[in-house]
C-alpha cells in the first residue's frame, strides 16, 4: 500500500475581515493566496494541493495538501499570506478507502 500523507487546512476568517468586506483584506485575496501556495509548494516540501475550497457565507477556507509535515505547510501558508486574516488549523488527514480497509483486516 502506498501511504499519502494527506493534511487538511481549515482556514477561517469574521465577517469583519472578510475579503468582500474588509479592504486590506480583498488587496491580500486579490493577490491570490492559491496562485502563491502553487508557485512556493515545491520550496516547502509540499508535494500537491489536492482541493482548494470555500465557504463564502461560512467565511471558511479548505485547503487539501499532500505534504511530509504541517509544519511545512505552516510555512507554505505563511509565505502565500493565509495568516493575515485567516485563523488556520491544520490536520492530518486519511482517505476514507485507507480507513475502510484497515478497520476491515
Amino acid at each position: 500500500m502506498i501511504v499519502v500523507n494527506l493534511f487538511g487546512a481549515f482556514a477561517i476568517h469574521s465577517p469583519e475581515s472578510c475579503p468582500m468586506n474588509n479592504v486590506k483584506a480583498k488587496k491580500v485575496f486579490l493577490e491570490n493566496q492559491k496562485d502563491k501556495l502553487e508557485q512556493n509548494k515545491s520550496e516547502y516540501g509540499v508535494k500537491k494541493i489536492e482541493a482548494f475550497y470555500m465557504s463564502v457565507l461560512e467565511h471558511e477556507w479548505m485547503i487539501i495538501f499532500e505534504a511530509e509535515s504541517a509544519h511545512d505547510i505552516e510555512s507554505l501558508c505563511i509565505e502565500a499570506g493565509l495568516g493575515v486574516f485567516n485563523t488556520l488549523k491544520i490536520v492530518g488527514l486519511r482517505r476514507y478507502d485507507d480507513v475502510h480497509s484497515k478497520i476491515g483486516k
